[in-house]
C-alpha cells in the first residue's frame, strides 16, 4: 500500500479527541475539497507492506490507531486487510473517510468517521448517501462547516435521514473563515444534537505540526 506518513500525536477530532493516537495517512484522494488542509497526501508517500505498518503501530506504544488520508478507501483491498490486522493485534481502529466511496464490507469492529461533504467543499455531489445505511451505532458523522448555508444543509441532512440519536454528530468549523464561537452559537440556538469539533491538535501544535 502507498503510505503518505505515520506519526503519533494527540487525536484532535471526534469523540476520541485528546487521546494519544497513532496516525496512518494513506496516499491519494479522489476529491478536491476547497478547504483541504492535507493536499500533500494527494501524491506524497512510499510503498509499504502491511507488516511494516503493523510494526510501526506496535512500536508507537498507544492503543488507538487512526487510518486516514487523503482517502484511505482508494486502496480498498489493502486498507481492509490493514484494519483487520491492526484490530486483531489488539488496537482500536478509527477509519476516516470522505463519504464518496462505499464503507460496506469494512471490518465491523472499526469505528467509521464519515465526512459528509457540505456545499462549500465543492464536493457534496460526490456523497454516497447509501453509506448511511451501513453505519453502526458507534460510528460518527462529520460536517465541515464554512458558513450558514453549510450549517442549514447539515441540519437538513440530520433531519431528513434521521441521524439524531443514531450516531455521534461532529460539527467542524473551517477555522480560517468561520469563528468557532459563531458555530457554537448556532448549535446552542437550535439545540443541535452534536459535538463541536475544533481540531484541537492545531491549537496544541500549530497548523502544520503533527505532534511530538
Amino acid at each position: 500500500m502507498k503510505v503518505c506518513e505515520m506519526f503519533t500525536s494527540i487525536q484532535g477530532e471526534s469523540s476520541y479527541a485528546g487521546l494519544p493516537c497513532t496516525f496512518i495517512r494513506l496516499t491519494g484522494c479522489n476529491l478536491r475539497c476547497a478547504y483541504c488542509d492535507t493536499e500533500y497526501a494527494f501524491a506524497e508517500g512510499r510503498e509499504m507492506s502491511r507488516s511494516e505498518v503493523l510494526d510501526y503501530v506496535r512500536s508507537s506504544g498507544v492503543p488507538l490507531v487512526e487510518i486516514t488520508g487523503g482517502e484511505p478507501l482508494m486502496q480498498p483491498v489493502e486498507v481492509s486487510a490493514l484494519i483487520r490486522s491492526v484490530i486483531d493485534a489488539g488496537y482500536k481502529v478509527l477509519i476516516e473517510t470522505n463519504g464518496s466511496l462505499s464503507i460496506r464490507g469494512l471490518d465491523p469492529r472499526a469505528v467509521v468517521i464519515l465526512d459528509l461533504k457540505t456545499p462549500s467543499s465543492g464536493m457534496s455531489r460526490n456523497n454516497d448517501l447509501s453509506n448511511l445505511d451501513h453505519l453502526k451505532p458507534f460510528d460518527e458523522i462529520k460536517f465541515v462547516i464554512s458558513d450558514r448555508n453549510d450549517y442549514e444543509w447539515s441540519k437538513e441532512m440530520i433531519e431528513s435521514h434521521g441521524l439524531a440519536g443514531k450516531h455521534t454528530l461532529l460539527f467542524s468549523p473551517v477555522g480560517s473563515v468561520l469563528p468557532p464561537r459563531e458555530l457554537a452559537r448556532w448549535v446552542l440556538e437550535d439545540r443541535l444534537p452534536g459535538r463541536l469539533n475544533l481540531q484541537i491538535h492545531k491549537y496544541i501544535f500549530g497548523l502544520h505540526e503533527r505532534g511530538v
